[in-house]
């Protein structure tokens, strides 16, 4: 028995659904005019419905793109039967641009919720309803369907929420993880393309040094200025590069080079006699 009341609680919320389903053509103000014509209307049972949103701001209602969406929903029973609140769902429209918004087309569907909640007669009772969008901001005519029914199994629907609210995206906040990344990346790529600009077209605007000094200033440096050059000794000697200064008579500085490459021992010679030495013979 509660397998066959789940299943024409499941058929009645295809039904509902099936006014604001979105399909290869638009669904028309005036098609689920017609759909909506074949489902019994819950404003012969004298029930209420209430909804508000605690997060909405004084310029009205704002989904935020990602972030859950709460609304109220608080029912009114003044019927001397109990109610049941079966499911909650809905869905966004927006201006057929075809009809110059005269009517209206389906845009996207909202998250259907089973609660299975009874109103007491003449009773009162609240439900929260939470759901999320993820669409372009713009402004869309947000509906809100319920489905309630009875002790006796009939099946009925009521409108909720039939108003314009706004989609925004969420705040940016400074700390955002991302967002510190982006500009991390950002950065990096900035500074590698400054370097590579500097390195390819900048370096070559100036020319470079010559390492080398002329005459002098080499032998100065190659001495580590350590070794006084009397001005007497030194002997002008042009070069390739310029003139250059030497000490003495010797063309290079020889305070660089090791001493035992300079004074190397000579070789010993054997005097040569006249003759062929002697043999010692033996004695007469």
């Amino acid at each position: 028995m509660a397998l066959l009341r789940f299943s024409a609680l499941f058929i009645a919320l295809l039904r509902v659904l099936a006014v604001f389903a979105a399909e290869s053509e638009p669904l028309t103000d005036a098609d689920a005019s017609k759909e909506k014509a074949q489902l019994p209307d819950a404003s012969s049972l004298g029930v209420k419905v209430r909804t508000s949103f605690p997060q909405s701001e004084i310029f009205g209602v704002k989904l935020v793109n990602g972030q859950p969406t709460q609304a109220i929903l608080q029912f009114s029973n003044p019927d001397t039967t109990p109610i049941n609140v079966a499911f909650i769902g809905g869905s966004l429209w927006a201006p057929d641009p075809k009809t110059k918004g005269e009517t209206s087309m389906i845009v996207r569907n909202i998250t259907s919720t089973r609660y299975n909640v009874q109103i007491p007669a003449e009773g009162e009772e609240s439900i929260n309803y939470s759901f999320a969008t993820e669409l372009h901001p713009q402004e869309l005519r947000l509906n809100l369907v319920t489905v309630l029914t009875t002790d006796k199994g009939a099946i009925y629907t009521l409108n909720a929420y039939n108003e314009t609210v706004s989609i925004v995206e969420p705040d940016a906040s400074f700390f955002d993880l991302q967002l510190i990344f982006l500009y991390l990346l950002l950065l990096v790529m900035f500074a590698g393309s400054c370097l590579f600009i500097y390195n390819t077209w900048i370096t070559t605007l100036f020319p470079q040094k010559r390492k080398g000094g002329k005459g002098g200033e080499r032998a100065k440096r190659s001495s580590g200025g350590s070794k006084k050059v009397d001005p007497s000794d030194q002997v002008a000697v042009v070069g390739a590069d310029g003139p250059a200064v030497t000490s003495g008579a010797k063309a290079y500085d020889e305070s660089w080079i090791p001493e035992h490459h300079i004074n190397r021992p000579e070789a010993k010679r054997l005097k040569s006699g006249g003759g062929r030495p002697k043999s010692r013979g033996k004695p007469e």
